[in-house]
């Protein structure tokens, strides 16, 4: 049986330089004479300007230090078709007795990187509980392993994230998770709902409830109008299904093709990124720094700057009998409690009676 080994963060310095000559190298696209660039997409300007930023001024040296003062490891863990898979991740552990294991999983673009803001607001303190975290690379991201095999989907995704935490020592614990964390950290809910005490969402992918399933709650929906705050909420949902869900698109049906785009072109992967980065985190100041620290993650990545859009493919493609699709995660979950938090910036943003339909 594998166990875990501590892990250090050493991009090879030829990666370093290739970057640069790649930067270096790049064409850009002309733009419309439009007074709002976002309107297109990520603007010239700024991905001109953090292209720059990434190729003469960024230090990654010094950004991979400090990665590296998190507590990281790499363990393997077996999954069911797929033999031992390595993944990499944080594991902060409170030192007292009792403290509650928390699995943290990120979604796309997203990384373990997400939780290091959480590490110091999670840590022991006086009347407050204490936590154990562990927050992964998923496999095909960050320094977690790359799958070449077809089918890695969602139940596989849980079993390896439970796999880590049966590893741990952690036979029973909670979960947070948004964008595909919400998914996968749900689908370990259905497969393990003994280990799984406890689920948080920051992402609610759910629908109306139906007076066929739950009337009762139904009954309540039909009469309860909804506040004006959910009602914006209802506009950003369709502002996102119109506008803004065309990458889910493309990288549910042809990944491969994208895939020779991040492959070969650093300023691809970050026009990409940046506008979700942009366009997702409620108007979050983003520094190009953090921006481009964000992005050197997944052009660093050990699974390559083109795997983790794969996820969104075998998803949709490889249903299990207990796992029929990803839609599987926005229907009730039993014996796995549920807390919800409502963001208004979300992919999605749903009235609150709407979470009522997915577990208790």
């Amino acid at each position: 049986m594998t166990h875990p080994t501590p892990y250090t963060i050493s991009v090879p310095a030829a990666a370093l330089l290739k970057l640069q000559r790649k930067l270096a190298d790049a064409d850009f696209p002309d733009v419309l004479d439009a007074q709002d660039q976002w309107q297109y997409g990520a603007p010239l300007s700024d991905v001109k300007r953090l292209a720059s930023r990434w190729g003469n001024g960024f230090d990654w040296r010094k950004t991979e230090a400090e990665l590296n003062e998190l507590p990281q490891f790499r363990t393997g863990v077996q999954v069911e078709g797929f033999g031992e898979v390595d993944v990499h991740f944080v594991w902060q552990r409170s030192g007292r007795e009792g403290a509650i294991p928390l699995l943290f999983c990120h979604g796309w673009p997203g990384s373990y990187l997400e939780v290091k803001k959480l590490l110091p607001l999670l840590e022991d303190g006086d009347g407050k509980p204490a936590f154990d975290i562990v927050a992964p690379s998923l496999p095909n991201f960050g320094f977690s392993q790359k799958i070449t095999k077809p089918g890695f989907a969602l139940s596989q995704y849980a079993q390896t994230l439970h796999a880590l935490m049966q590893q741990l020592e952690y036979p029973q614990y909670v979960t947070q998770g948004g964008d595909w964390g919400f998914y996968i950290t749900r689908i370990m809910g259905v497969l393990f709902p003994e280990s799984v005490m406890a689920s948080h969402i920051n992402m609610v992918r759910a629908n109306a409830p139906a007076i066929t399933s739950q009337p009762v709650v139904a009954l309540q929906h039909a009469v309860t109008p909804y506040s004006e705050k959910e009602k914006q909420g209802l506009e950003r949902s369709d502002w996102f299904l119109s506008e803004g869900q065309a990458y889910r698109q493309l990288q549910s049906t042809k990944p491969q093709t994208l895939g020779f785009a991040f492959a070969d072109s650093p300023v691809a992967l970050l026009a990409w990124m940046y506008e979700k980065l942009h366009d997702w985190t409620d108007e979050y100041p983003w520094t190009d720094d953090e921006i481009l620290t964000w992005v050197s993650i997944y052009w660093f990545s050990t699974a390559g700057p083109n795997a983790h859009v794969r996820i969104y493919y075998e998803a949709i493609h490889n249903p299990t009998p207990k796992v029929s699709g990803r839609e599987r995660a926005s229907g009730w979950v039993d014996d796995v409690k549920l807390g919800v938090a409502h963001f208004p910036k979300e992919l999605t943003v749903v009235p609150r009676i709407w979470a009522q339909t997915l577990g208790q």
